[in-house]
């Protein structure tokens, strides 16, 4: 296993489990103690980690973004689930935005089976998974690579996406606030956010209920300029009722 690849598989189960012990770590990967304190002490400057005597916790900081593969492997159901809701509502023939979240990438996987599906991306994962799939059209934002992802992101892909006019966009979010509204960890993926909301007919925002009451760094929209959120389970009496006010429809799991 390679360091970087021993160093994300420890952030995922900081995240699964809360914290870590070097002890276990250096048997479980098969490397000394000081080798897994230097990866402790690269996670905890990367924004990711706490080292405490003996291990690490995890911090739960929503202005940093975590990368691709470690995403995949969190909250797996709930983004599962809600993927499943959001593909149930797309037809055949539609026209579609999606982000580069492993959300967006489940949503893909849970529609193969419709027909004639245009699609316009920003994310490289979703592009591969449908590089040998006919019937649709696939469409991608271009754009700059936004490091340490596999997402397109900067002016030429906003740019591009503000040409077009589709049924529906979704996109997900680091944070949904009463006040401050849907926000974002980085200014690029806000920006390319905003662009693909403004282009669709209906916006959805995909969030699982860990994101309701959290603010990232960058707002992206007030929680008004969404047309729905889908999420795992039901929101908060207090959230269910400003929804309501604001005339967003959340779906959950009854």
């Amino acid at each position: 296993m390679l360091a970087i690849e021993r160093k994300n598989a420890i952030l995922s189960k900081l995240l699964m489990e809360g914290k870590v012990l070097v002890n276990d770590l250096s048997r479980e990967y098969g490397v000394t103690e000081e080798t897994i304190r230097r990866d402790l002490e690269k996670l905890e400057k990367e924004g990711f980690a706490k080292k405490t005597y003996g291990g690490a916790v995890k911090i739960e900081n929503f202005n940093t973004d975590l990368p691709f593969h470690v995403r995949k492997q969190t909250n797996v159901e709930s983004k599962q689930y809600i993927a499943s809701v959001i593909g149930s509502m797309i037809s055949d023939g539609d026209y579609i935005m999606l982000d580069s979240s492993t959300t967006a990438l489940n949503i893909i996987k849970s529609i193969m089976h419709k027909k004639k599906i245009t699609l316009i991306t920003n994310s490289i994962e979703i592009l591969l998974e449908l590089s040998n799939k006919s019937g649709w059209t696939v469409i991608s934002t271009g754009g700059m690579l936004k490091e340490g992802s596999l997402s397109l992101v900067g002016y030429q892909a906003e740019r591009m996406v503000s040409s077009f006019h589709v049924d529906m966009a979704i996109c997900s979010s680091k944070g949904l606030d009463s006040e401050m509204g849907v926000t974002d960890s980085n200014e690029r993926d806000a920006e390319i956010k905003k662009a693909f909301f403004k282009s669709a007919k209906k916006r959805i925002l995909a969030l699982d209920s860990s994101k309701f009451d959290k603010t990232s760094f960058v707002k992206v929209c007030d929680i008004s300029d969404v047309n729905m959120i889908v999420t795992e389970k039901k929101p908060s009496d207090f959230w269910t009722e400003q929804l309501r006010q604001t005339g967003v429809e959340v779906v959950y799991e009854m």
